[in-house]
């Protein structure tokens, strides 16, 4: 009996929190439909209006409580929110009353630009580890490099076989993730992702310099799509719903060999002959005037996005910059926009650090430092929403620090070789360059100072702004 007593503590740990949090959101009832990420437990409720907001700014173990997209969040942290959330899911008895998945409830309370934002981000955010992996193994090759270590040719080709191939077939991945999100077979994906980067199409790099030319048939210029976005995406989009489309009338006994061969042939022929060479010169268009907007002169660009990048992580959309970081790397082999999340980063962190000694609280100042230290490994949702929000001295003292780390970046001309990894992780992308890596720490360090600084010397009046 004990036995059963001591399970059952256990498995409810978290019982007066959730049940604060169904205080907090008008009742277990008021619930529509829940999950979570890494640091939150995203709920979208019937109404809105039963909401008490002080209640769910002072849910137990909740280091913070926000609205947004139509999403109701607490903020537990890494780990602690997969435990609350099984607890949660035991409670509701692991449903909700509606049939919609949960991300089309979001959807729902998205604008067409949330909306579009969301939906690149759900496509290129399942690609980041293979991404990451890439850009850590560039990192090893330079690190052995610079140890002095001799690499025959035959070694230098396999660590170019597996740094380069990801990116090499980066529309495959992203077609079949595209088709995957839009709801149809992801194998067409794949199937036509790699057509678009068969080897029988000329190399689009190798067109691009020249050392290759592109086949001509109707008088267009037709290449491969090595490094496309855009495209990929619509081949995945397109090949669902033609799939789709083609099942509501095909024959059942026929459907097996019709569907995909008409779905896999017309997407690519219009991808081919007539969206292609349009979406392509879109892409280059919209992603070199991004480039030119961060890389403005005096480092104007780059001050601004250290200052302000985690403005974009507070709406939830910062997983769509991914697109540009692809880009660069591709273009470029290097990535200047994991340097600056850094820093915005490290800017915030340093804010929240100082704000949370002001505390006379012990329990406060716990609270405080706890919800900072996830920060360390790229997750500024708890600081953010926990900490610094909570006074704007504090959140504009971390754009300061982040907008001067920028500035020192650009004074530097530090960038990365990968995505994916940001502040103490991201030293992994650095190991090939023993100076760049010196770099690095130091702009982190810099914006971590100064935003602590900065927050110190504003002691008085931000000690009486979380009273």
């Amino acid at each position: 009996m004990k036995t059963v007593k001591k399970e059952r503590k256990d498995q409810m740990k978290y019982e007066e929190s959730i049940n604060k949090l169904f205080e907090a959101v008008g009742g277990k009832d008021n619930i529509q439909n829940y999950e979570h990420c890494a640091t939150r437990l995203r709920i979208i409720l019937k109404d809105d209006k039963k909401v008490d907001k002080e209640k769910a700014e002072n849910v137990p173990e909740s280091r913070g409580y926000f609205f947004n997209t139509g999403q109701h969040q607490f903020i537990f942290g890494t780990g602690k929110v997969n435990s609350v959330y099984s607890e949660l899911e035991q409670v509701m008895g692991g449903s909700t009353d509606g049939s919609d998945d949960f991300k089309d409830n979001v959807y729902q309370n998205l604008n067409p630009v949330q909306r579009v934002v969301r939906i690149l981000a759900d496509i290129l955010v399942p690609l980041i580890p293979a991404l990451v992996t890439t850009g850590l193994l560039m990192g090893v090759r330079g690190l052995l490099l610079e140890l002095g270590l001799n690499m025959d040719e035959s070694t230098l080709t396999l660590f170019e076989m597996l740094t380069d191939t990801a990116f090499a077939f980066l529309p495959v991945l992203i077609a079949y993730s595209a088709t995957r999100k839009f709801g149809g077979n992801p194998i067409l994906g794949i199937v036509v992702g790699l057509m678009m980067v068969a080897p029988q199409l000329p190399n689009a790099w190798a067109v691009a310099a020249g050392n290759a030319d592109p086949l001509v048939i109707f008088g267009l210029d037709i290449v491969g799509y090595q490094g496309s976005i855009f495209p990929a995406i619509i081949v995945g989009w397109m090949v669902s719903k033609l799939e789709k489309w083609f099942r509501t009338f095909i024959p059942q006994m026929m459907d097996l060999v019709v569907t995909p061969f008409l779905s896999i042939t017309i997407t690519l022929t219009v991808m081919l002959f007539i969206l292609g060479p349009i979406l392509q010169v879109a892409e280059s268009t919209v992603i070199n005037s991004i480039v030119y907007l961060i890389e403005a002169p005096l480092g104007i660009g780059y001050i601004i996005f250290g200052g302000l990048q985690q403005l974009i992580v507070i709406t939830g959309l910062h997983h769509s910059i991914g697109i540009i970081e692809i880009s660069l790397l591709n273009n470029t082999g290097e990535n200047i926009i994991q340097t600056l999340t850094t820093v915005s980063m490290a800017g915030q962190f340093g804010a929240a650090i100082g704000a949370s000694l002001l505390f006379k609280d012990k329990v406060k100042r716990s609270n405080a430092i706890s919800s900072a230290v996830p920060t360390l490994f790229g997750i500024t949702e708890p600081l953010l929403f926990g900490v610094n929000l909570r006074s704007l001295r504090v959140f504009g003292s971390g754009i300061a620090a982040g907008a001067l780390g920028g500035f020192v970046t650009y004074l530097l001309g530090l960038t990365s070789t990968g995505m994916g990894i940001t502040f103490l992780p991201g030293l992994l992308l650095y190991t090939g360059d023993w100076i760049a890596m010196i770099q690095y720490i130091a702009v982190t360090a810099i914006s971590f100072t100064a935003g602590f600084l900065l927050v110190r010397v504003q002691g008085s009046a931000i000690r009486e702004s979380f009273k």
